[in-house]
């Protein structure tokens, strides 16, 4: 019953896409992510750089710390890296996720002033690698130094990415997988020059519908994981080989489609 049900699954359009589409976001993740690193280093010196009181080279003696979403009590020194954060949005009457940050590594630790920028639940993040496609996604809109960035296809991607997520049917049409498709790469084009960046248009490209592929993205995502953990099974059970594949397994795994 479980393998004709995943057979069934596998090959139902709508749900083939709306795997694709995850695993593109997981290559893109991989792609941006030392770029982005290497961009918030940068940018954090640049502002230190280029502000006085900064480039005096003092860190925050009274550990302060957001309470909640809000900041209060701020020392001198984490109010002028405050007053640089909301400089730098792009967008002042956003809400800024101050929760996220650990105000008083401002001045040494510059991912904690890329998140900032981030959408909630990233306070115990403390590296571009623990990030998701839509913390990075986030980072590029919100923060101006990377302004040559194009604003509409960086909405049209995270507006992507929340319809995806928020599929209840987990299945997007054609029609919805080319203009996703078109948007990723209109927005990795002006990136190219950056090898892993080149390398993950390229994965996007290629063919996402092995079982291999099936299988290491629902490994990857820890809630898809645990909601598919007997399809999960029979993939491994398909993917083992000859060796230690039952005939049945092998029959069923040649009735999936690929498109």
């Amino acid at each position: 019953m479980v393998l004709a049900e995943l057979s069934l699954r596998l090959n139902e359009v709508g749900y083939k896409n709306w795997l694709k589409a995850g695993y593109c976001l997981m290559k893109l993740k991989d792609g941006l992510q030392g770029y982005v690193n290497n961009e918030m280093k940068v940018f954090h010196e640049n502002i230190i750089t280029s502000n006085a009181t900064l480039r005096r080279g003092e860190v925050c003696r009274h550990n302060c710390r957001a309470n909640g979403n809000q900041l209060h009590s701020l020392c001198p020194l984490c109010s002028e890296w405050r007053k640089e954060i909301l400089r730098h949005h792009t967008n002042s009457s956003a809400v800024v996720n101050w929760g996220n940050c650990k105000p008083w590594l401002w001045s040494v630790e510059y991912w904690e002033l890329a998140k900032a920028f981030m959408p909630r639940g990233q306070a115990n993040v403390t590296r571009a690698e623990q990030c998701d496609a839509s913390a990075l996604l986030n980072l590029l809109h919100f923060c101006d130094h990377f302004s040559y960035m194009d604003p509409q296809l960086l909405r049209d991607v995270i507006r992507c990415r929340n319809e995806l997520m928020h599929s209840c049917e987990m299945r997007v049409s054609q029609q919805w997988m080319q203009r996703y498709q078109r948007s990723l790469e209109m927005l990795l084009t002006p990136l190219q020059h950056i090898p892993d960046v080149a390398t993950t248009t390229q994965h996007i490209q290629e063919d996402l519908q092995s079982l291999q592929t099936l299988s290491a993205f629902l490994q990857n995502q820890e809630d898809l994981r645990e909601r598919f953990r007997e399809e999960l099974q029979t993939l491994r059970a398909v993917t083992d080989g000859p060796s230690h594949t039952p005939e049945r397994h092998q029959e069923a795994a040649t009735h999936i489609t690929h498109t």
